[in-house]
């Protein structure tokens, strides 16, 4: 099983981050996948999940209407639309499968 997650970076408040996770050594079409988040000195934190065929999708309190899941069966990849990001947004990103296994993480740092 491996998990690559990309497209992390520093951004301006405001702005925007779109991170994507490519999959394999798994069906990826036959898991519901998560983004978690952890801040340093703080533990993990959900932030959004999809069902396998991407017809339902979930969103912790915190980033609900400003950041979006989805997902490209085909390419075996989950992404992340992180729009109107915040100071609070900064954090190791990481892809995880439903039993909990994560990438190596893509760190998001948003300054104000």
């Amino acid at each position: 099983v491996q998990l690559v997650e990309s497209g992390g970076g520093a951004v301006q408040a405001g702005g925007s981050l779109r991170l994507s996770c490519v999959v394999s050594g798994f069906t990826f079409s036959s898991n519901g996948m998560s983004w978690v988040r952890q801040a340093t000195g703080k533990g993990l934190e959900w932030v959004s999940s999809i069902y396998s065929d991407g017809s339902n999708t979930y969103y912790a309190d915190s980033v609900k209407g400003r950041l979006t899941i989805s997902r490209d069966n085909a390419k075996n990849t989950l992404y992340l639309q992180m729009n109107s990001l915040g100071s609070e947004d900064t954090a190791v990103y990481y892809c995880q499968k439903g039993d909990g296994s994560r990438g190596q993480g893509t760190q998001v740092t948003v300054s104000s």
